[in-house]
């Protein structure tokens, strides 16, 4: 029985035992990682670069791929470091830093795809109000209130979870410092503080899923009565990709967290926080440069000329 007092690292979970597994496990992380580095950062260049896509929606495109870089840069290169080095050791400051920052930029993502649906809102049922409901102030600050709402979820959850005492060693059951693993190691009864704050999270992110559902909802209501066809179809090309992205993240969230202790074990719990941390800041470009023709031409313009 240890306390937190005398904790001064934690043990995370290893991706493979052998050798050769771990050096696979490195180079398929790079790989992935470099991906999501190269997919976001097109986006978040072409976005910036071309005038053409200085309008509210890649405004709010911009700033979900910068979240998707920060979510992932929070978890893989240290699982990439330490695959390749053979180590599961990370410091008790380096993964309170690590719960801080992943509960950041997973609280703003879900929040800016609110906001984003409000913009979908806004542009499909109210276009004539598009521009004076959405304008370069208006979206700033919605911006902003969305990654303020994940640095006061992110304060909240360090917070609770690091003042909880430990007495069940330090060995993490996850490639990186997760809350409900850190939660396991303390000793009885002591996260019920944690866990109201998880309650008080998950009250919101609720309300979010209902404005989003609630938002889509009178968005195809609009859409289905313009009478061509070509019309609903542009409306679509713009929502379908936001949809897509709403529902990956909902869908990998709401199994990560709900699924049924029966059916938990480290594997499975390895590779759906696999899926929920990394899979979103992978597939979010793909999603919207395939359903995009705006965005497909910008970012084959900015390679075009780069090469």
């Amino acid at each position: 029985m240890t306390n937190d007092s005398s904790i001064t690292q934690f043990l995370l979970l290893a991706f493979a035992d052998t050798r050769e597994l771990q050096l696979l496990h490195f180079w398929l992380l790079l790989v992935i990682y470099l991906a999501a580095l190269l997919g976001n950062g097109l986006i978040i260049t072409a976005i910036a670069c071309d005038h053409h896509l200085h309008t509210p929606m890649y405004f709010f495109l911009l700033n979900l791929s910068l979240i998707d870089l920060g979510s992932i840069s929070t978890t893989l290169p240290n699982a990439i470091t330490n695959s390749l080095w053979n180590t599961r050791a990370i410091s008790y400051w380096g993964c309170a830093a690590q719960v801080f920052l992943f509960v950041f930029f997973i609280s703003s993502e879900f929040y800016l795809l609110t906001v984003m649906a409000y913009d979908r809102y806004i542009a499909i049922c109210k276009p004539l109000h598009y521009g004076t409901l959405l304008g370069s102030r208006a979206c700033v600050h919605m911006a902003a209130a969305a990654w303020g709402s994940g640095i006061l979820d992110a304060v909240l959850h360090t917070a609770s979870t690091f003042s909880v005492p430990l007495c069940q060693g330090n060995s993490v059951e996850q490639f990186f410092c997760e809350i409900p693993q850190l939660l396991k190691l303390a000793c009885s009864e002591s996260y019920l503080r944690e866990l109201g704050v998880l309650v008080l999270s998950a009250c919101l992110s609720f309300g979010c899923f209902v404005f989003i559902v609630l938002s889509y909802v009178q968005i195809f209501k609009a859409v289905m009565s313009i009478p061509s066809q070509h019309g609903r179809c542009k409306a679509f090309s713009t929502c379908l990709p936001h949809l897509a992205v709403v529902s990956l993240f909902m869908s990998i969230g709401t199994f990560a967290y709900l699924k049924t202790p029966s059916i938990s074990s480290p594997s499975l719990d390895l590779v759906v926080a696999v899926l929920y941390s990394v899979v979103p800041p992978v597939m979010n470009p793909l999603i919207y440069r395939m359903r995009n023709q705006e965005l497909k031409d910008a970012v084959w313009k900015l390679m075009v000329g780069y090469f």
